[in-house]
């Protein structure tokens, strides 16, 4: 029976830091007791390899066990615990073919190196203390990074500025449930003449106010973060004939969508990343909405539809060479009625008809020209500010990169609302301790002060082989 490797262990492991292809370099990282010396066995300048000190680099080759040269390369040393890892490293680079580097990786497994299971280097890091569970994710998500605030944002936490945070909160809370240990330790008469302590009652209630505003305002950073990591679902809408396809185009900045004077044109929707101003949005260019008995045209009504429903923001567009119809009042009635979804009313065409003075729907409209790129400065600024204002968050120092985070975060501020709600009625310190515990221990599980194998396995087995 096969043995299954494990996260536990220390044997050395390897495996591509980059993707094996046509680059210039390929970089395959190494780590483990006693790494460079284990390369030694197919290195062909081995006494340099061996003696080498930490933080150098070695040019050789690697060496096949039949003798036969693999590839010309250059070897990074690193030794414990002045590594990524904590343990002794090797960093190898070499050509970027992928046949090269698939050679390489083979006589590192012939000479007793594992390939590295998901996220294992990070892992390692973290047992070794190199790094807390929130940097640990925090370089998952720089790999992930779409835009530069989302880099900059994983970069704040990869510097350990949440783990501060959340550190701060919890020193703050021990303190508390300290002193509320102390008193369940003692006996009435030989605690403090506190009228509350005396009876028996929690008088912590203001520290806990104030670690609970903490952690709310953490909390709430994750509905921000969420939008900068995976972005925003923003649909463009419309009769047909309004401009949405030009529109796509103009905001991606290339000819994706088929631009017609024919309405009808676009059958199926179209999706395609842009980013402003650091958040990136999933822009879908839909069907025209209108009624129609023609099959083909139907169906991309519906998806329309549909994918209307999945929106986080509307771009409703009216054609201004036609004027505001029945169907866009309409729409931007029910729309607004149904669903509590961002939207903004875009006046298409303003280089033929400019936006009237006053207009039969009592949202503001923006006045654009898909074909000239009239007002496209003043939508993109909208659009930024729209999202922002829907967030209703502020831009905090410490916010959470992870549902994981959040959910332990929210899990301690529940339990301090019922130590609240406890303390309000007046109920004893042995009910309201070991909420304080648990609320200590959830803060303890986002740092990895208190976690399982199990938890751990399952969190870094998410991670990209190689890191």
């Amino acid at each position: 029976m096969p043995k299954i490797n494990s996260y536990g262990d220390d044997s050395p492991i390897a495996a591509f830091a980059t993707t094996p292809g046509s680059g210039a370099l390929t970089l395959i990282r190494c780590s483990g007791k006693g790494a460079p010396e284990l390369a030694e066995k197919i290195f062909s300048q081995p006494e340099k390899l061996r003696h080498a000190a930490g933080n150098t680099v070695i040019h050789g080759w690697i060496i096949a066990p039949n003798g036969q040269k693999v590839d010309e390369v250059l070897a990074a040393v690193f030794r414990a615990p002045k590594s990524y890892t904590g343990e002794d490293s090797l960093d190898i680079s070499c050509h970027g073919g992928s046949a090269a580097g698939k050679g390489v990786m083979a006589a590192l497994r012939d000479c007793g190196f594992r390939d590295a299971l998901p996220g294992e280097f990070t892992f390692r890091a973290f047992m070794n203390g190199k790094l807390d569970l929130t940097q640990s994710e925090a370089v998952m998500e720089l790999v992930c990074a779409q835009t530069d605030k989302g880099r900059s944002h994983a970069i704040n936490r990869l510097s350990g500025v949440l783990e501060q945070e959340i550190n701060a909160i919890k020193q703050q809370l021990v303190a508390v449930l300290s002193g509320v240990e102390i008193l369940l330790d003692y006996s009435e008469d030989e605690i403090s003449a506190n009228a509350d302590e005396a009876a028996g009652r929690f008088s912590g209630q203001q520290p806990v106010r104030e670690i609970l505003a903490r952690l709310r305002t953490l909390a709430q950073s994750w509905r921000r973060e969420r939008i900068y990591q995976e972005g925003i679902l923003a649909v463009i809408a419309g009769r047909p004939n309004a401009g949405k396809s030009s529109l796509f185009n103009l905001l991606l900045k290339e000819e994706r969508s088929i631009v017609t004077e024919i309405p009808g044109t676009t059958r199926d929707w179209i999706e395609a990343v842009i980013s402003l101003d650091g958040i990136p949005i999933r822009l879908a260019d839909t069907a025209g909405l209108r009624e129609s008995f023609e099959p083909v045209e139907k169906i991309g009504v519906e998806r329309s539809r549909g994918l209307l429903e999945a929106a986080e923001l509307v771009l409703y567009l009216i054609d201004g060479a036609a004027g505001i119809t029945g169907e866009d009042t309409a729409f931007i009635g029910e729309f607004q009625a149904a669903h509590n979804k961002l939207l903004l009313i875009l006046w298409n065409k303003a280089d033929i008809t400019p936006l009237p003075a006053r207009i039969k729907i009592d949202n503001d409209c923006i006045s654009i020209s898909a074909k000239t790129g009239t007002g496209i400065a003043e939508l993109e600024s909208a659009i930024v500010t729209t999202i922002e204002a829907g967030l209703n968050t502020a831009d905090a120092a410490a916010s959470l990169g992870t549902v994981r985070q959040k959910n332990l975060v929210e899990a301690a501020a529940a339990a301090l609302e019922e130590t609240l709600a406890l303390a309000e009625q007046g109920q004893p310190l042995d009910l309201i301790a070991p909420l304080l515990r648990e609320a200590v221990n959830s803060l303890g599980e986002i740092t990895g002060e208190v976690s399982t194998a199990d938890i751990l396995e399952e969190m870094f087995s998410k991670f990209c082989v190689g890191k």
